[in-house]
């Protein structure tokens, strides 16, 4: 017999019992004893486990500069958790481009702490896919792009070395959570960047400060190597400055890579080859809903129904269309995102039952990091956390449940509206850009980070494309225009996108 410890130590009596309380079971002694004798037995095959050698990520781009955190000297917006340089191949679509990402997407070799302090210094082996792909295409990456801490929050303002600054005016704040992805791109620092989306966090900024940033299908772009909160609502896309960077973008990133339990039948379009229509080719149906919200700015709902009347002046056909649910939308993203959030944490960050690729060194990262400093969770997340296990424990996870299933009756309603126009069309968000502000409660702190998601939120439940653009600007401020569009139709929203762009000058709105 080895005389090697065992990796995986039995539980004691105690724990057995303390493991079968949580599951709402009393064990009796006897119970207790055998279950030890079972339990040594299966670990015996778990000391195997650890023999196999797992399939290996591996990436032929292996020089790679780590890189250096910047101070505020050389980035004033604060829009780096690290400037590195990555370099892909020779040739491809992005040849030229320097990519940005944000500070959840693993990069092999390169620090990622996903804007929180309880990932410092923790170092992915790995690429995620997009990371692959990017570099495949011919990208550099020359950053790890900050967020707010751990993604959940909208405003820019919480990540853990403080806010990133709007870059169209820095006495505001740039949105999040994907904040320095779009102050990097807007700012010139990078050409396009990469941003999550869970509840609106790649529209959001791309809306307060300015830029483009469009949300894939769900499934359509792979989440393989990306720090999560949910399967069912995790999405991840391109920012810029152009609707046809974002473009390019996607031509390189989407398709399924057989990892992801996100992705199932993933069929893809060519997105720059689909730009370039003219205005008359499309029909846009204006969500009448997605105006006068409680926290709806008038500046904000004049601007974008100026900006669609001014697409309808050149060419487009502009009409009103009703959704009834479309109000419904966050309390069901919120029925989903908050016990969904709390059951990913709860697992170390990637979860359970999915087929596809599991990051077990990330997953030890965050389980020890939790486990020693929750206490450090942004107050956002310490909500989340206590409000979605009361959810579960008390109420049966049912509410997380008819969630779901509604969230399926919600699609079929912009399905409904999409079946008489190409996109359907709304404010992204319903107020411009926070003013940075000091010294904030944490009452105030939490309503400033999720105030903004009435019309974002919804679409990661059902999964439909979305597409911000900048319409003009409201109190100096600029506004976005959302464009949605079918499931896996990514093509046609981009093509409205751009033929907006092209047609309606927002600086000047």
């Amino acid at each position: 017999m080895s005389e090697v410890p065992p990796n995986i130590r039995p539980p004691t009596p105690e724990e057995i019992r303390e493991k079968a309380a949580k599951h709402h079971m009393s064990l009796s002694d006897e119970e207790v004893a055998d279950f030890a004798e079972a339990i040594a037995g299966t670990l015996e095959g778990y000391e195997r486990l650890d023999e196999i050698a797992p399939p290996e990520r591996s990436s032929e781009y292996t020089d790679r500069d780590p890189g250096h955190r910047p101070d505020r000297e050389e980035d004033p917006l604060n829009a780096f958790v690290r400037k590195c340089e990555v370099t892909g191949a020779d040739s491809g679509p992005l040849a030229g481009y320097e990519v940005g990402l944000k500070d959840n997407v693993a990069v092999a070799g390169v620090e990622m702490t996903c804007g929180s302090k309880m990932f410092e210094g923790y170092v992915p082996r790995e690429d995620a896919t997009v990371v692959t792909r990017l570099l495949d295409a011919g990208a550099t990456i020359t950053g790890k792009t900050n967020m707010e801490d751990m993604a959940f929050s909208g405003s820019g303002e919480l990540s853990a070395t403080g806010p990133v600054l709007n870059p169209r005016d820095d006495d505001y704040i740039a949105g999040g959570s994907s904040s320095g992805s779009i102050a990097a791109v807007v700012n010139g620092d990078v050409d396009v960047a990469i941003g999550g989306d869970q509840g609106g966090s790649v529209r959001i900024p791309a809306s307060w400060s300015g830029g483009v940033g469009h949300k894939p299908t769900h499934g359509l772009v792979p989440y393989t190597g990306i720090a999560g909160l949910g399967r069912s609502f995790d999405h991840t896309g391109p920012m810029g400055t152009s609707v046809e960077d974002c473009a390019r973008v996607l031509d390189a990133i989407a398709g399924a890579d057989g990892l992801d339990p996100r992705q199932g039948a993933t069929p893809t379009q060519e997105y720059e080859a689909a730009l370039g229509n003219d205005p008359s080719d499309l029909t846009v149906g204006i969500v009448m809903e997605g105006f006068g919200h409680e926290e709806s700015e008038p500046g904000v709902d004049e601007t974008v129904r100026e900006a669609l009347d001014a697409f309808a002046d050149a060419g487009a056909d502009v009409t009103e269309v009703s959704v009834p649910m479309h109000l419904d939308g966050l309390p069901i993203w919120n029925g989903i995102a908050i016990e969904g959030t709390a059951a990913t944490i709860d697992a170390d960050g990637i979860g359970h039952y999915g087929k596809g690729h599991y990051d077990t060194a990330f997953m030890d990262a965050f389980g020890r990091s939790r486990r020693a400093n929750a206490d450090d969770y942004l107050s956002t997340l310490k909500l989340t956390l206590v409000l979605g296990q009361y959810l579960a424990d008390e109420y049966r996870s049912h509410y997380y449940a008819k969630a779901q299933n509604l969230g399926r009756k919600l699609a079929d309603r912009y399905d409904e509206a999409l079946a008489d126009v190409d996109v359907l069309a709304m404010p992204t968000t319903p107020q411009t850009a926070h003013e940075h502000r000091e010294h904030l409660s944490r009452l105030e702190v939490i309503e400033r980070a999720l105030s903004m998601l009435h019309n974002t939120a919804p679409f990661d439940v059902t999964g439909h494309p979305a597409l911000s653009v900048p319409c003009g600007t409201a109190d100096g401020l600029p506004v976005g225009l959302m464009f949605v569009g079918e499931r896996f139709d990514d093509a046609t929203v981009l093509g409205a996108g751009d033929a907006f762009e092209g047609s309606v000058d927002w600086q000047s709105n």
